[in-house]
């Protein structure tokens, strides 16, 4: 008896030792100065479990009588499995991870034609699907995985292997990653098949999502917040497209986003369409040639309720996820009003915000300690005191993106307006003034498409532009936030567009090694649209009108010796549609201004020139 007590004493011995050396084995995650740490056992690819699944969705928008489903998948730790260790998710969705359709020839819309006039019907090419099982996309994986997350990505509707039908900007594209987040958190179904009955659980996830992308992959984020779907703590969206209005018109004018002229949404339909070729039919009937086509209105350019469906601005009063927006200041594809209007929404509601901001062209995340410090404390809860961190970060000219500047917000809260005046030179160049000169009469432009906007801003004598500039800047002038422009015009004839951009010059092509240094901000308006962007009227020709529009915002240190231009000018290659050359406009000098941001107001202006 004292035998088999002592030899129970000693299994139970063994067995609390291996339980113990068990527990001290496990493996979690490591937090240093207020960011998660790279996890050795994270690290090695080839235990990473991969499996894909699809999540039911509460909406069928592809009319086959069944809720959609979305196709997801994950990429995780082993010990999710081996140590029931549970995490929160890194997730990414977009409509691109199957292919596209590329630049077929014809996808785009024929720009050269008379304004307010039916272009001729465009290509509508088919997008051949690639792809493999189980892996969707591999984005984020190595940077997010090691450090402690779990990985998810999901093809939007109508694409790759998901259900339903791409709308651009339609409820469906806001209900699918909420479906996926719900899922995450047990609320919502998840399938081994795209038709089978088999679950799937998400047991591993702690529940707390997090998501970011860029452009496409940066408006689903935002989309998914405005659901108000419990779960996603905080979104990181870079170059997001959040109005897609503000994309492809400006007030009241059809405009092309830089870079590829003559798109539309029903072009960006066409490019991602790449789902289930048996219903690819009925979407393209019910939604691109009967929705979209029916209301996109490329005619007049007016906002409608079509385009205001499209607006994240409105929807997002359920909104309750901590925002970090990101933007380049010289994206004229996704311009920066985008994440702007965002972004001071969210601020007015209360979220938890910041805004980083670059001087470079379209995408440019955050550098990754910012990143990590948002998602650590949103999705860890590790009390890092992110949030009393400084609101704006951007960088500065010259500056590594590594490496922005703090600021107590955007726009520089030390930002006063002030209010250019216009003196006469044309077809030279007039000047800019913080006084206001009477009887500058009356200066006309020609318009020729043909010229481009660098071309007409380097010229020295031309009738196609107008072109003011303030004197010579003897110290470094600091920009920040946006311009109006108050003008008065008239066109000879009932319809022209209107292009306007702000300028450093002399033109100096490489000052920051990029050729839109000299291109401090722009704006584009239609003239028939000087009562509002929902309603136009043809132009009485001879008769002045005056309109008054904002800029693209912008944060910029004009340096000493540069001069601040404002180019007035009609058509823009890259940018308007192509009316045959010729139409005149006219600008009342006395009746046309210019307020600029400037840090340090009117003091600072008139130390600078």
């Amino acid at each position: 008896m004292i035998k088999r007590k002592n030899t129970l004493f000693w299994i139970a011995c063994f067995i609390m030792n291996v339980m113990l050396a068990q527990e001290k084995a496990k493996v979690s995650p490591i937090f240093k100065d207020g960011e998660a740490q790279i996890v050795p056992e994270f690290e090695d690819e080839s235990k990473w479990i991969r499996h894909d699944l699809w999540v039911e969705t509460e909406f069928d928008s592809d009319g086959d009588g069944k809720p959609d489903r979305m196709h997801v998948d994950v990429t995780r730790p082993e010990q999710t499995d081996t140590q029931d260790l549970k995490l929160p998710i890194i997730y990414e969705s977009s409509p691109y991870y199957a292919g596209t359709a590329g630049f077929a020839e014809g996808i785009f819309w024929d720009v050269n034609h008379e304004l307010g006039e039916q272009p001729k019907e465009r290509v509508h090419p088919e997008v051949e699907k690639r792809g493999e099982r189980p892996i969707i996309s591999n984005s984020q994986i190595k940077t997010w995985l090691p450090r402690g997350y779990i990985v998810v990505h999901s093809s939007s509707p109508g694409t790759g292997l998901s259900d339903g039908s791409p709308t651009v900007g339609g409820d469906n594209e806001s209900l699918a990653p909420k479906a996926v987040i719900d899922w995450l958190n047990g609320r919502a179904k998840g399938y081994t098949e795209r038709t089978g009955n088999e679950e799937v659980k998400a047991y591993w996830s702690t529940g707390k999502v997090g998501m970011t992308g860029t452009s496409y992959n940066g408006t689903i984020p935002l989309a998914a917040a405005t659901t108000g779907v419990d779960g996603l703590e905080a979104i990181i969206p870079v170059a997001p497209n959040t109005s897609y209005y503000h994309y492809y018109r400006s007030n009241g004018l059809v405009r092309s986003p830089g870079g590829y002229l003559g798109e539309d949404i029903d072009v960006l339909y066409d490019f991602i369409h790449s789902g289930d070729e048996s219903k690819r039919a009925y979407s393209n009937k019910t939604i691109r040639d009967n929705e979209m086509r029916n209301n996109l209105d490329r005619v007049t350019g007016d906002f409608n309720d079509f385009w205001a469906g499209r607006d994240y601005l409105n929807d997002m009063e359920p909104m309750q996820a901590a925002l970090l927006m990101s933007h380049g200041f010289n994206d004229w594809n996704v311009m920066p009003e985008h994440s702007y209007r965002i972004y001071k929404k969210a601020e007015e509601m209360g979220l938890p915000t910041q805004i980083y901001y670059h001087q470079n062209g379209h995408g440019g995340p955050p550098p990754i300690s910012m990143m990590n410090k948002w998602f650590t404390h949103f999705l860890f809860g590790i009390e890092n005191e992110v949030e009393n961190d400084p609101k704006a970060w951007i960088v500065r000219e010259h500056d590594d993106r590594q490496n922005p500047t703090p600021y107590a917000n955007y726009p520089n809260p030390d930002a006063k307006e002030v209010t250019l005046y216009l003196t006469k030179g044309a077809p030279k160049t007039g000047g800019l003034s913080i006084e206001k000169h009477k009887k500058q009469g009356k200066e006309t432009l020609v318009d020729n498409y043909s010229f481009s906007g660098e071309a007409l801003a380097q010229a020295e004598y031309t009738d196609h532009r107008l072109l003011f500039v303030t004197p010579t800047l003897k110290e470094d002038l600091h920009l920040s936030g946006i311009s109006t422009l108050k003008i008065k015009l008239a066109s000879s004839k009932p319809a022209a567009n209107l292009s306007v951009w702000m300028l450093s010059l002399p033109w100096t092509e490489g000052r920051n090694s990029k050729i839109t240094d000299n291109i401090i901000t722009r704006g584009w308006a239609d003239p028939q649209n000087y009562k509002s962007i929902s309603e136009s009227e043809p132009l009485k020709p001879g008769k002045f009108y005056e309109l008054n529009f904002d800029l693209i915002p912008d944060d910029q240190i004009i340096p000493k010796g540069q001069q601040i231009g404002l180019m007035i000018f009609s058509s823009d290659k890259n940018f308007t549609l192509h009316p045959e050359p010729g139409t005149e406009l006219t600008v009342d000098l006395d009746g046309t201004s210019i307020s600029i941001p400037v840090v340090g107001g009117e003091d600072a202006i008139k130390k600078a020139i």
